[in-house]
């Protein structure tokens, strides 16, 4: 089965299309027959990603690149005027783009930490704010996807912003869910959670054998869809989803039982932690 919103004639907006999870899914929506509205900062990366799903699509008609910084709100606000313009309706909003730069701790670089979020959180934000009503208006089945990390979740020590960043993408999408729910209208909110991906953000040209390929990623987003999953939580080559769930399991605990934050990581609790994972 395919979920209703992703019928042949339906239109996907993709944020961070040009490369990555956003073009790895623009390739997938374009050959199920949907119309492709894929936005990314400006460039000949964007250009090209258009040429290439639109080859797939079998005309250029079914597919419009439009540049647009996710972190402006009045921009998002013209993307969805383009795309009603343009195709009539929006079926799939997907809220993929992301920067992976390391602004550093928590008290440094102020600026850089503001970008990181104004594109991560607010780009999320912008995008639901921008379309969501027209969406419910339609009266269609329709989905919204955010695109977040397991970063997000159990905020593994390295790069507190994108962590940060990634873990109020989850908060918000899981209270976008519940709204459009009590709300009706046949629009419905997902977590997308990808595990280590192969993208622009790895710094490899190389996938490593450890990653997923983008295209298992929308792979495994489409069958969680079918299902009416809303926490798409894919594993990779190097971590099960049972090691997934035991890790989240021991994050939560953290608060549960009053331990030190992130103590998966503390010299306190490394053998408690690690014969945790052995059960």
């Amino acid at each position: 089965m395919t979920h209703s919103a992703l019928q042949p004639g339906g239109t996907a907006v993709v944020t961070g299309a040009a490369s990555g999870i956003g073009l790895a899914a623009s390739r997938r929506f374009a050959e199920m027959g949907l119309n492709v509205l894929m936005s990314d900062r400006p460039g000949k990366a964007l250009d090209q990603a258009a040429e290439e799903v639109a080859a797939l699509a079998g005309t250029r008609a079914q597919v419009q690149a439009l540049a647009a910084d996710v972190s402006q709100a009045d921009q998002v606000v013209a993307l969805r005027a383009a795309a009603f313009d343009r195709f009539g309706s929006v079926s799939v909003l997907m809220n993929n783009a992301a920067v992976g730069s390391n602004p550093g701790k928590p008290w440094e670089n102020p600026e850089a930490w503001h970008a990181l979020m104004d594109v991560n959180l607010w780009g999320v934000v912008h995008g639901v704010q921008a379309f969501t009503a027209a969406m419910l208006s339609s009266q269609q089945p329709g989905l919204i996807i955010n695109t977040g990390s397991k970063q997000g979740i159990t905020l593994p020590p390295g790069n507190s912003a994108y962590n940060v960043s990634k873990a109020a993408v989850k908060a918000f999408t899981e209270l976008l869910a519940h709204e459009l729910r009590e709300a009706g209208g046949g629009v419905s909110a997902h977590l997308l959670i990808p595990g280590f991906t192969h993208t622009g953000m790895t710094g490899s040209a190389e996938k490593p054998d450890a990653a997923w390929s983008a295209d298992q990623v929308i792979d495994f987003m489409l069958e969680s869809l079918d299902r009416g999953d809303f926490y798409i939580l894919c594993p990779d080559n190097a971590v099960a989803r049972t090691t997934d769930e035991q890790r989240m399991r021991w994050s939560m605990g953290d608060i549960i039982e009053n331990r030190p934050a992130l103590s998966r990581w503390h010299p306190d609790y490394k053998d408690a932690f690690a014969k945790f994972m052995e059960g």
